[in-house]
């Protein structure tokens, strides 16, 4: 059975709240947290960007079930190793609940160093390079490293989990898929159509086989937004005014600025979140959508209503939707 967990947004709530949410979550049928890392919300109007570690460690304490970041950036505004530490202290402070959640990192979050901001192959080079890092110290040896983007002399970690927490790429590339499968101990992606899904699914599992692990035994993660109010107009207006961002039909890895979404805001139309993002105010409507990925094969799906009704939300999800899925 697929576990469905609550995708906690720090960009749009306050720490506080979330962790009560989290906890009405699990209350109510869901099963983890996915904590988004945000330095800056997409637009002004989510009005939050807490940060991520110090929420997961008191959400962690409020709930029983697995936690990790979806996802952050180890390559621009924080050194690959002070990521591992991080992972390895929340591992040893909640042992086989934490995973790694990773990506390439966007400009909204990582020009704060006032680096340059390279093309996206470079990104995931960078990203590829910080997991050997990572992975290195998650040895609990003394380990050193100079490679082509990072230096890091010998060192160890000290605080060390009895086993190392898995490591989730975020990505919905195949070529990265597939050094994901490699390399990592899961993929995780947002909703898209079936066929680029299976596109994605095939390029990982074949990086898994190439390096002689069984791709059953790997995870397969989903966030998955959506907007659910008591109304179809409701439901709209949260999407509109709350996740616009979700109706852009563009990449928006190099947009560095809230205020420039807020502008870039003013095009999206209703229709842009077709296919993109299901807004309704049938539960039913809700548990076919989620099936469908289920069905796809996602061992892990992370919920995200875009509304400020999360309790509300919580509430009906855990007693009409959670139940009716398989």
């Amino acid at each position: 059975m697929a576990q469905i967990g609550y995708a906690a947004m720090l960009e749009q709530f306050h720490p506080r709240e979330l962790v009560s949410f989290c906890e009405k979550a699990e209350a109510s049928g869901f099963s983890g947290v996915m904590a988004a890392d945000h330095v800056q919300p997409w637009v002004p109007q989510q009005g939050q960007a807490s940060f991520v570690w110090s929420f997961m460690t008191a959400a962690a304490e409020h709930t029983r079930g697995d936690i990790g970041p979806g996802v952050t950036c180890p390559s621009f505004r924080s050194h690959p190793a002070i990521i591992a530490q991080a992972a390895a202290t929340m591992s040893a402070m909640y042992p086989g609940r934490f995973w790694l959640g990773l990506g390439s990192g966007e400009a909204l979050n990582e020009h704060i160093v006032a680096g340059y901001w390279p093309e996206v192959a470079e990104r995931i080079n960078r990203m590829f390079e910080s997991i050997e890092i990572i992975r290195k110290l998650f040895t609990g040896k003394d380990v050193k490293h100079r490679g082509e983007y990072y230096k890091m002399e010998t060192m160890r970690l000290w605080t060390m989990p009895e086993q190392p927490p898995p490591v989730f790429v975020a990505t919905a590339g195949p070529v990265t898929a597939e050094k994901t499968g490699r390399f990592c101990d899961g993929i995780i992606t947002v909703g898209a159509p079936e066929e680029k899904i299976g596109t994605v699914f095939e390029r990982f599992e074949k990086g898994a086989r190439e390096a002689g692990k069984d791709p059953s035994k790997l995870h397969k993660i989903l966030q998955l937004h959506l907007s659910w109010a008591p109304t179809d107009e409701e439901a709209m207006r949260n999407a509109m005014g709350e996740w616009p961002n979700g109706g852009m039909k563009f990449p928006k890895a190099d947009i560095r600025s809230p205020y420039d979404f807020e502008q870039m805001a003013k095009i999206v139309r209703p229709e842009d979140f077709k296919g993109r993002m299901l807004i309704s105010s049938d539960p039913d409507a809700h548990a076919r959508e989620i099936q469908k990925f289920i069905d796809l094969g996602f061992d892990r799906v992370y919920l995200h209503n875009v509304g400020r009704n999360q309790l509300e939300w919580i509430d009906v999800f855990g007693k009409q939707v959670l139940p009716k899925l398989h």
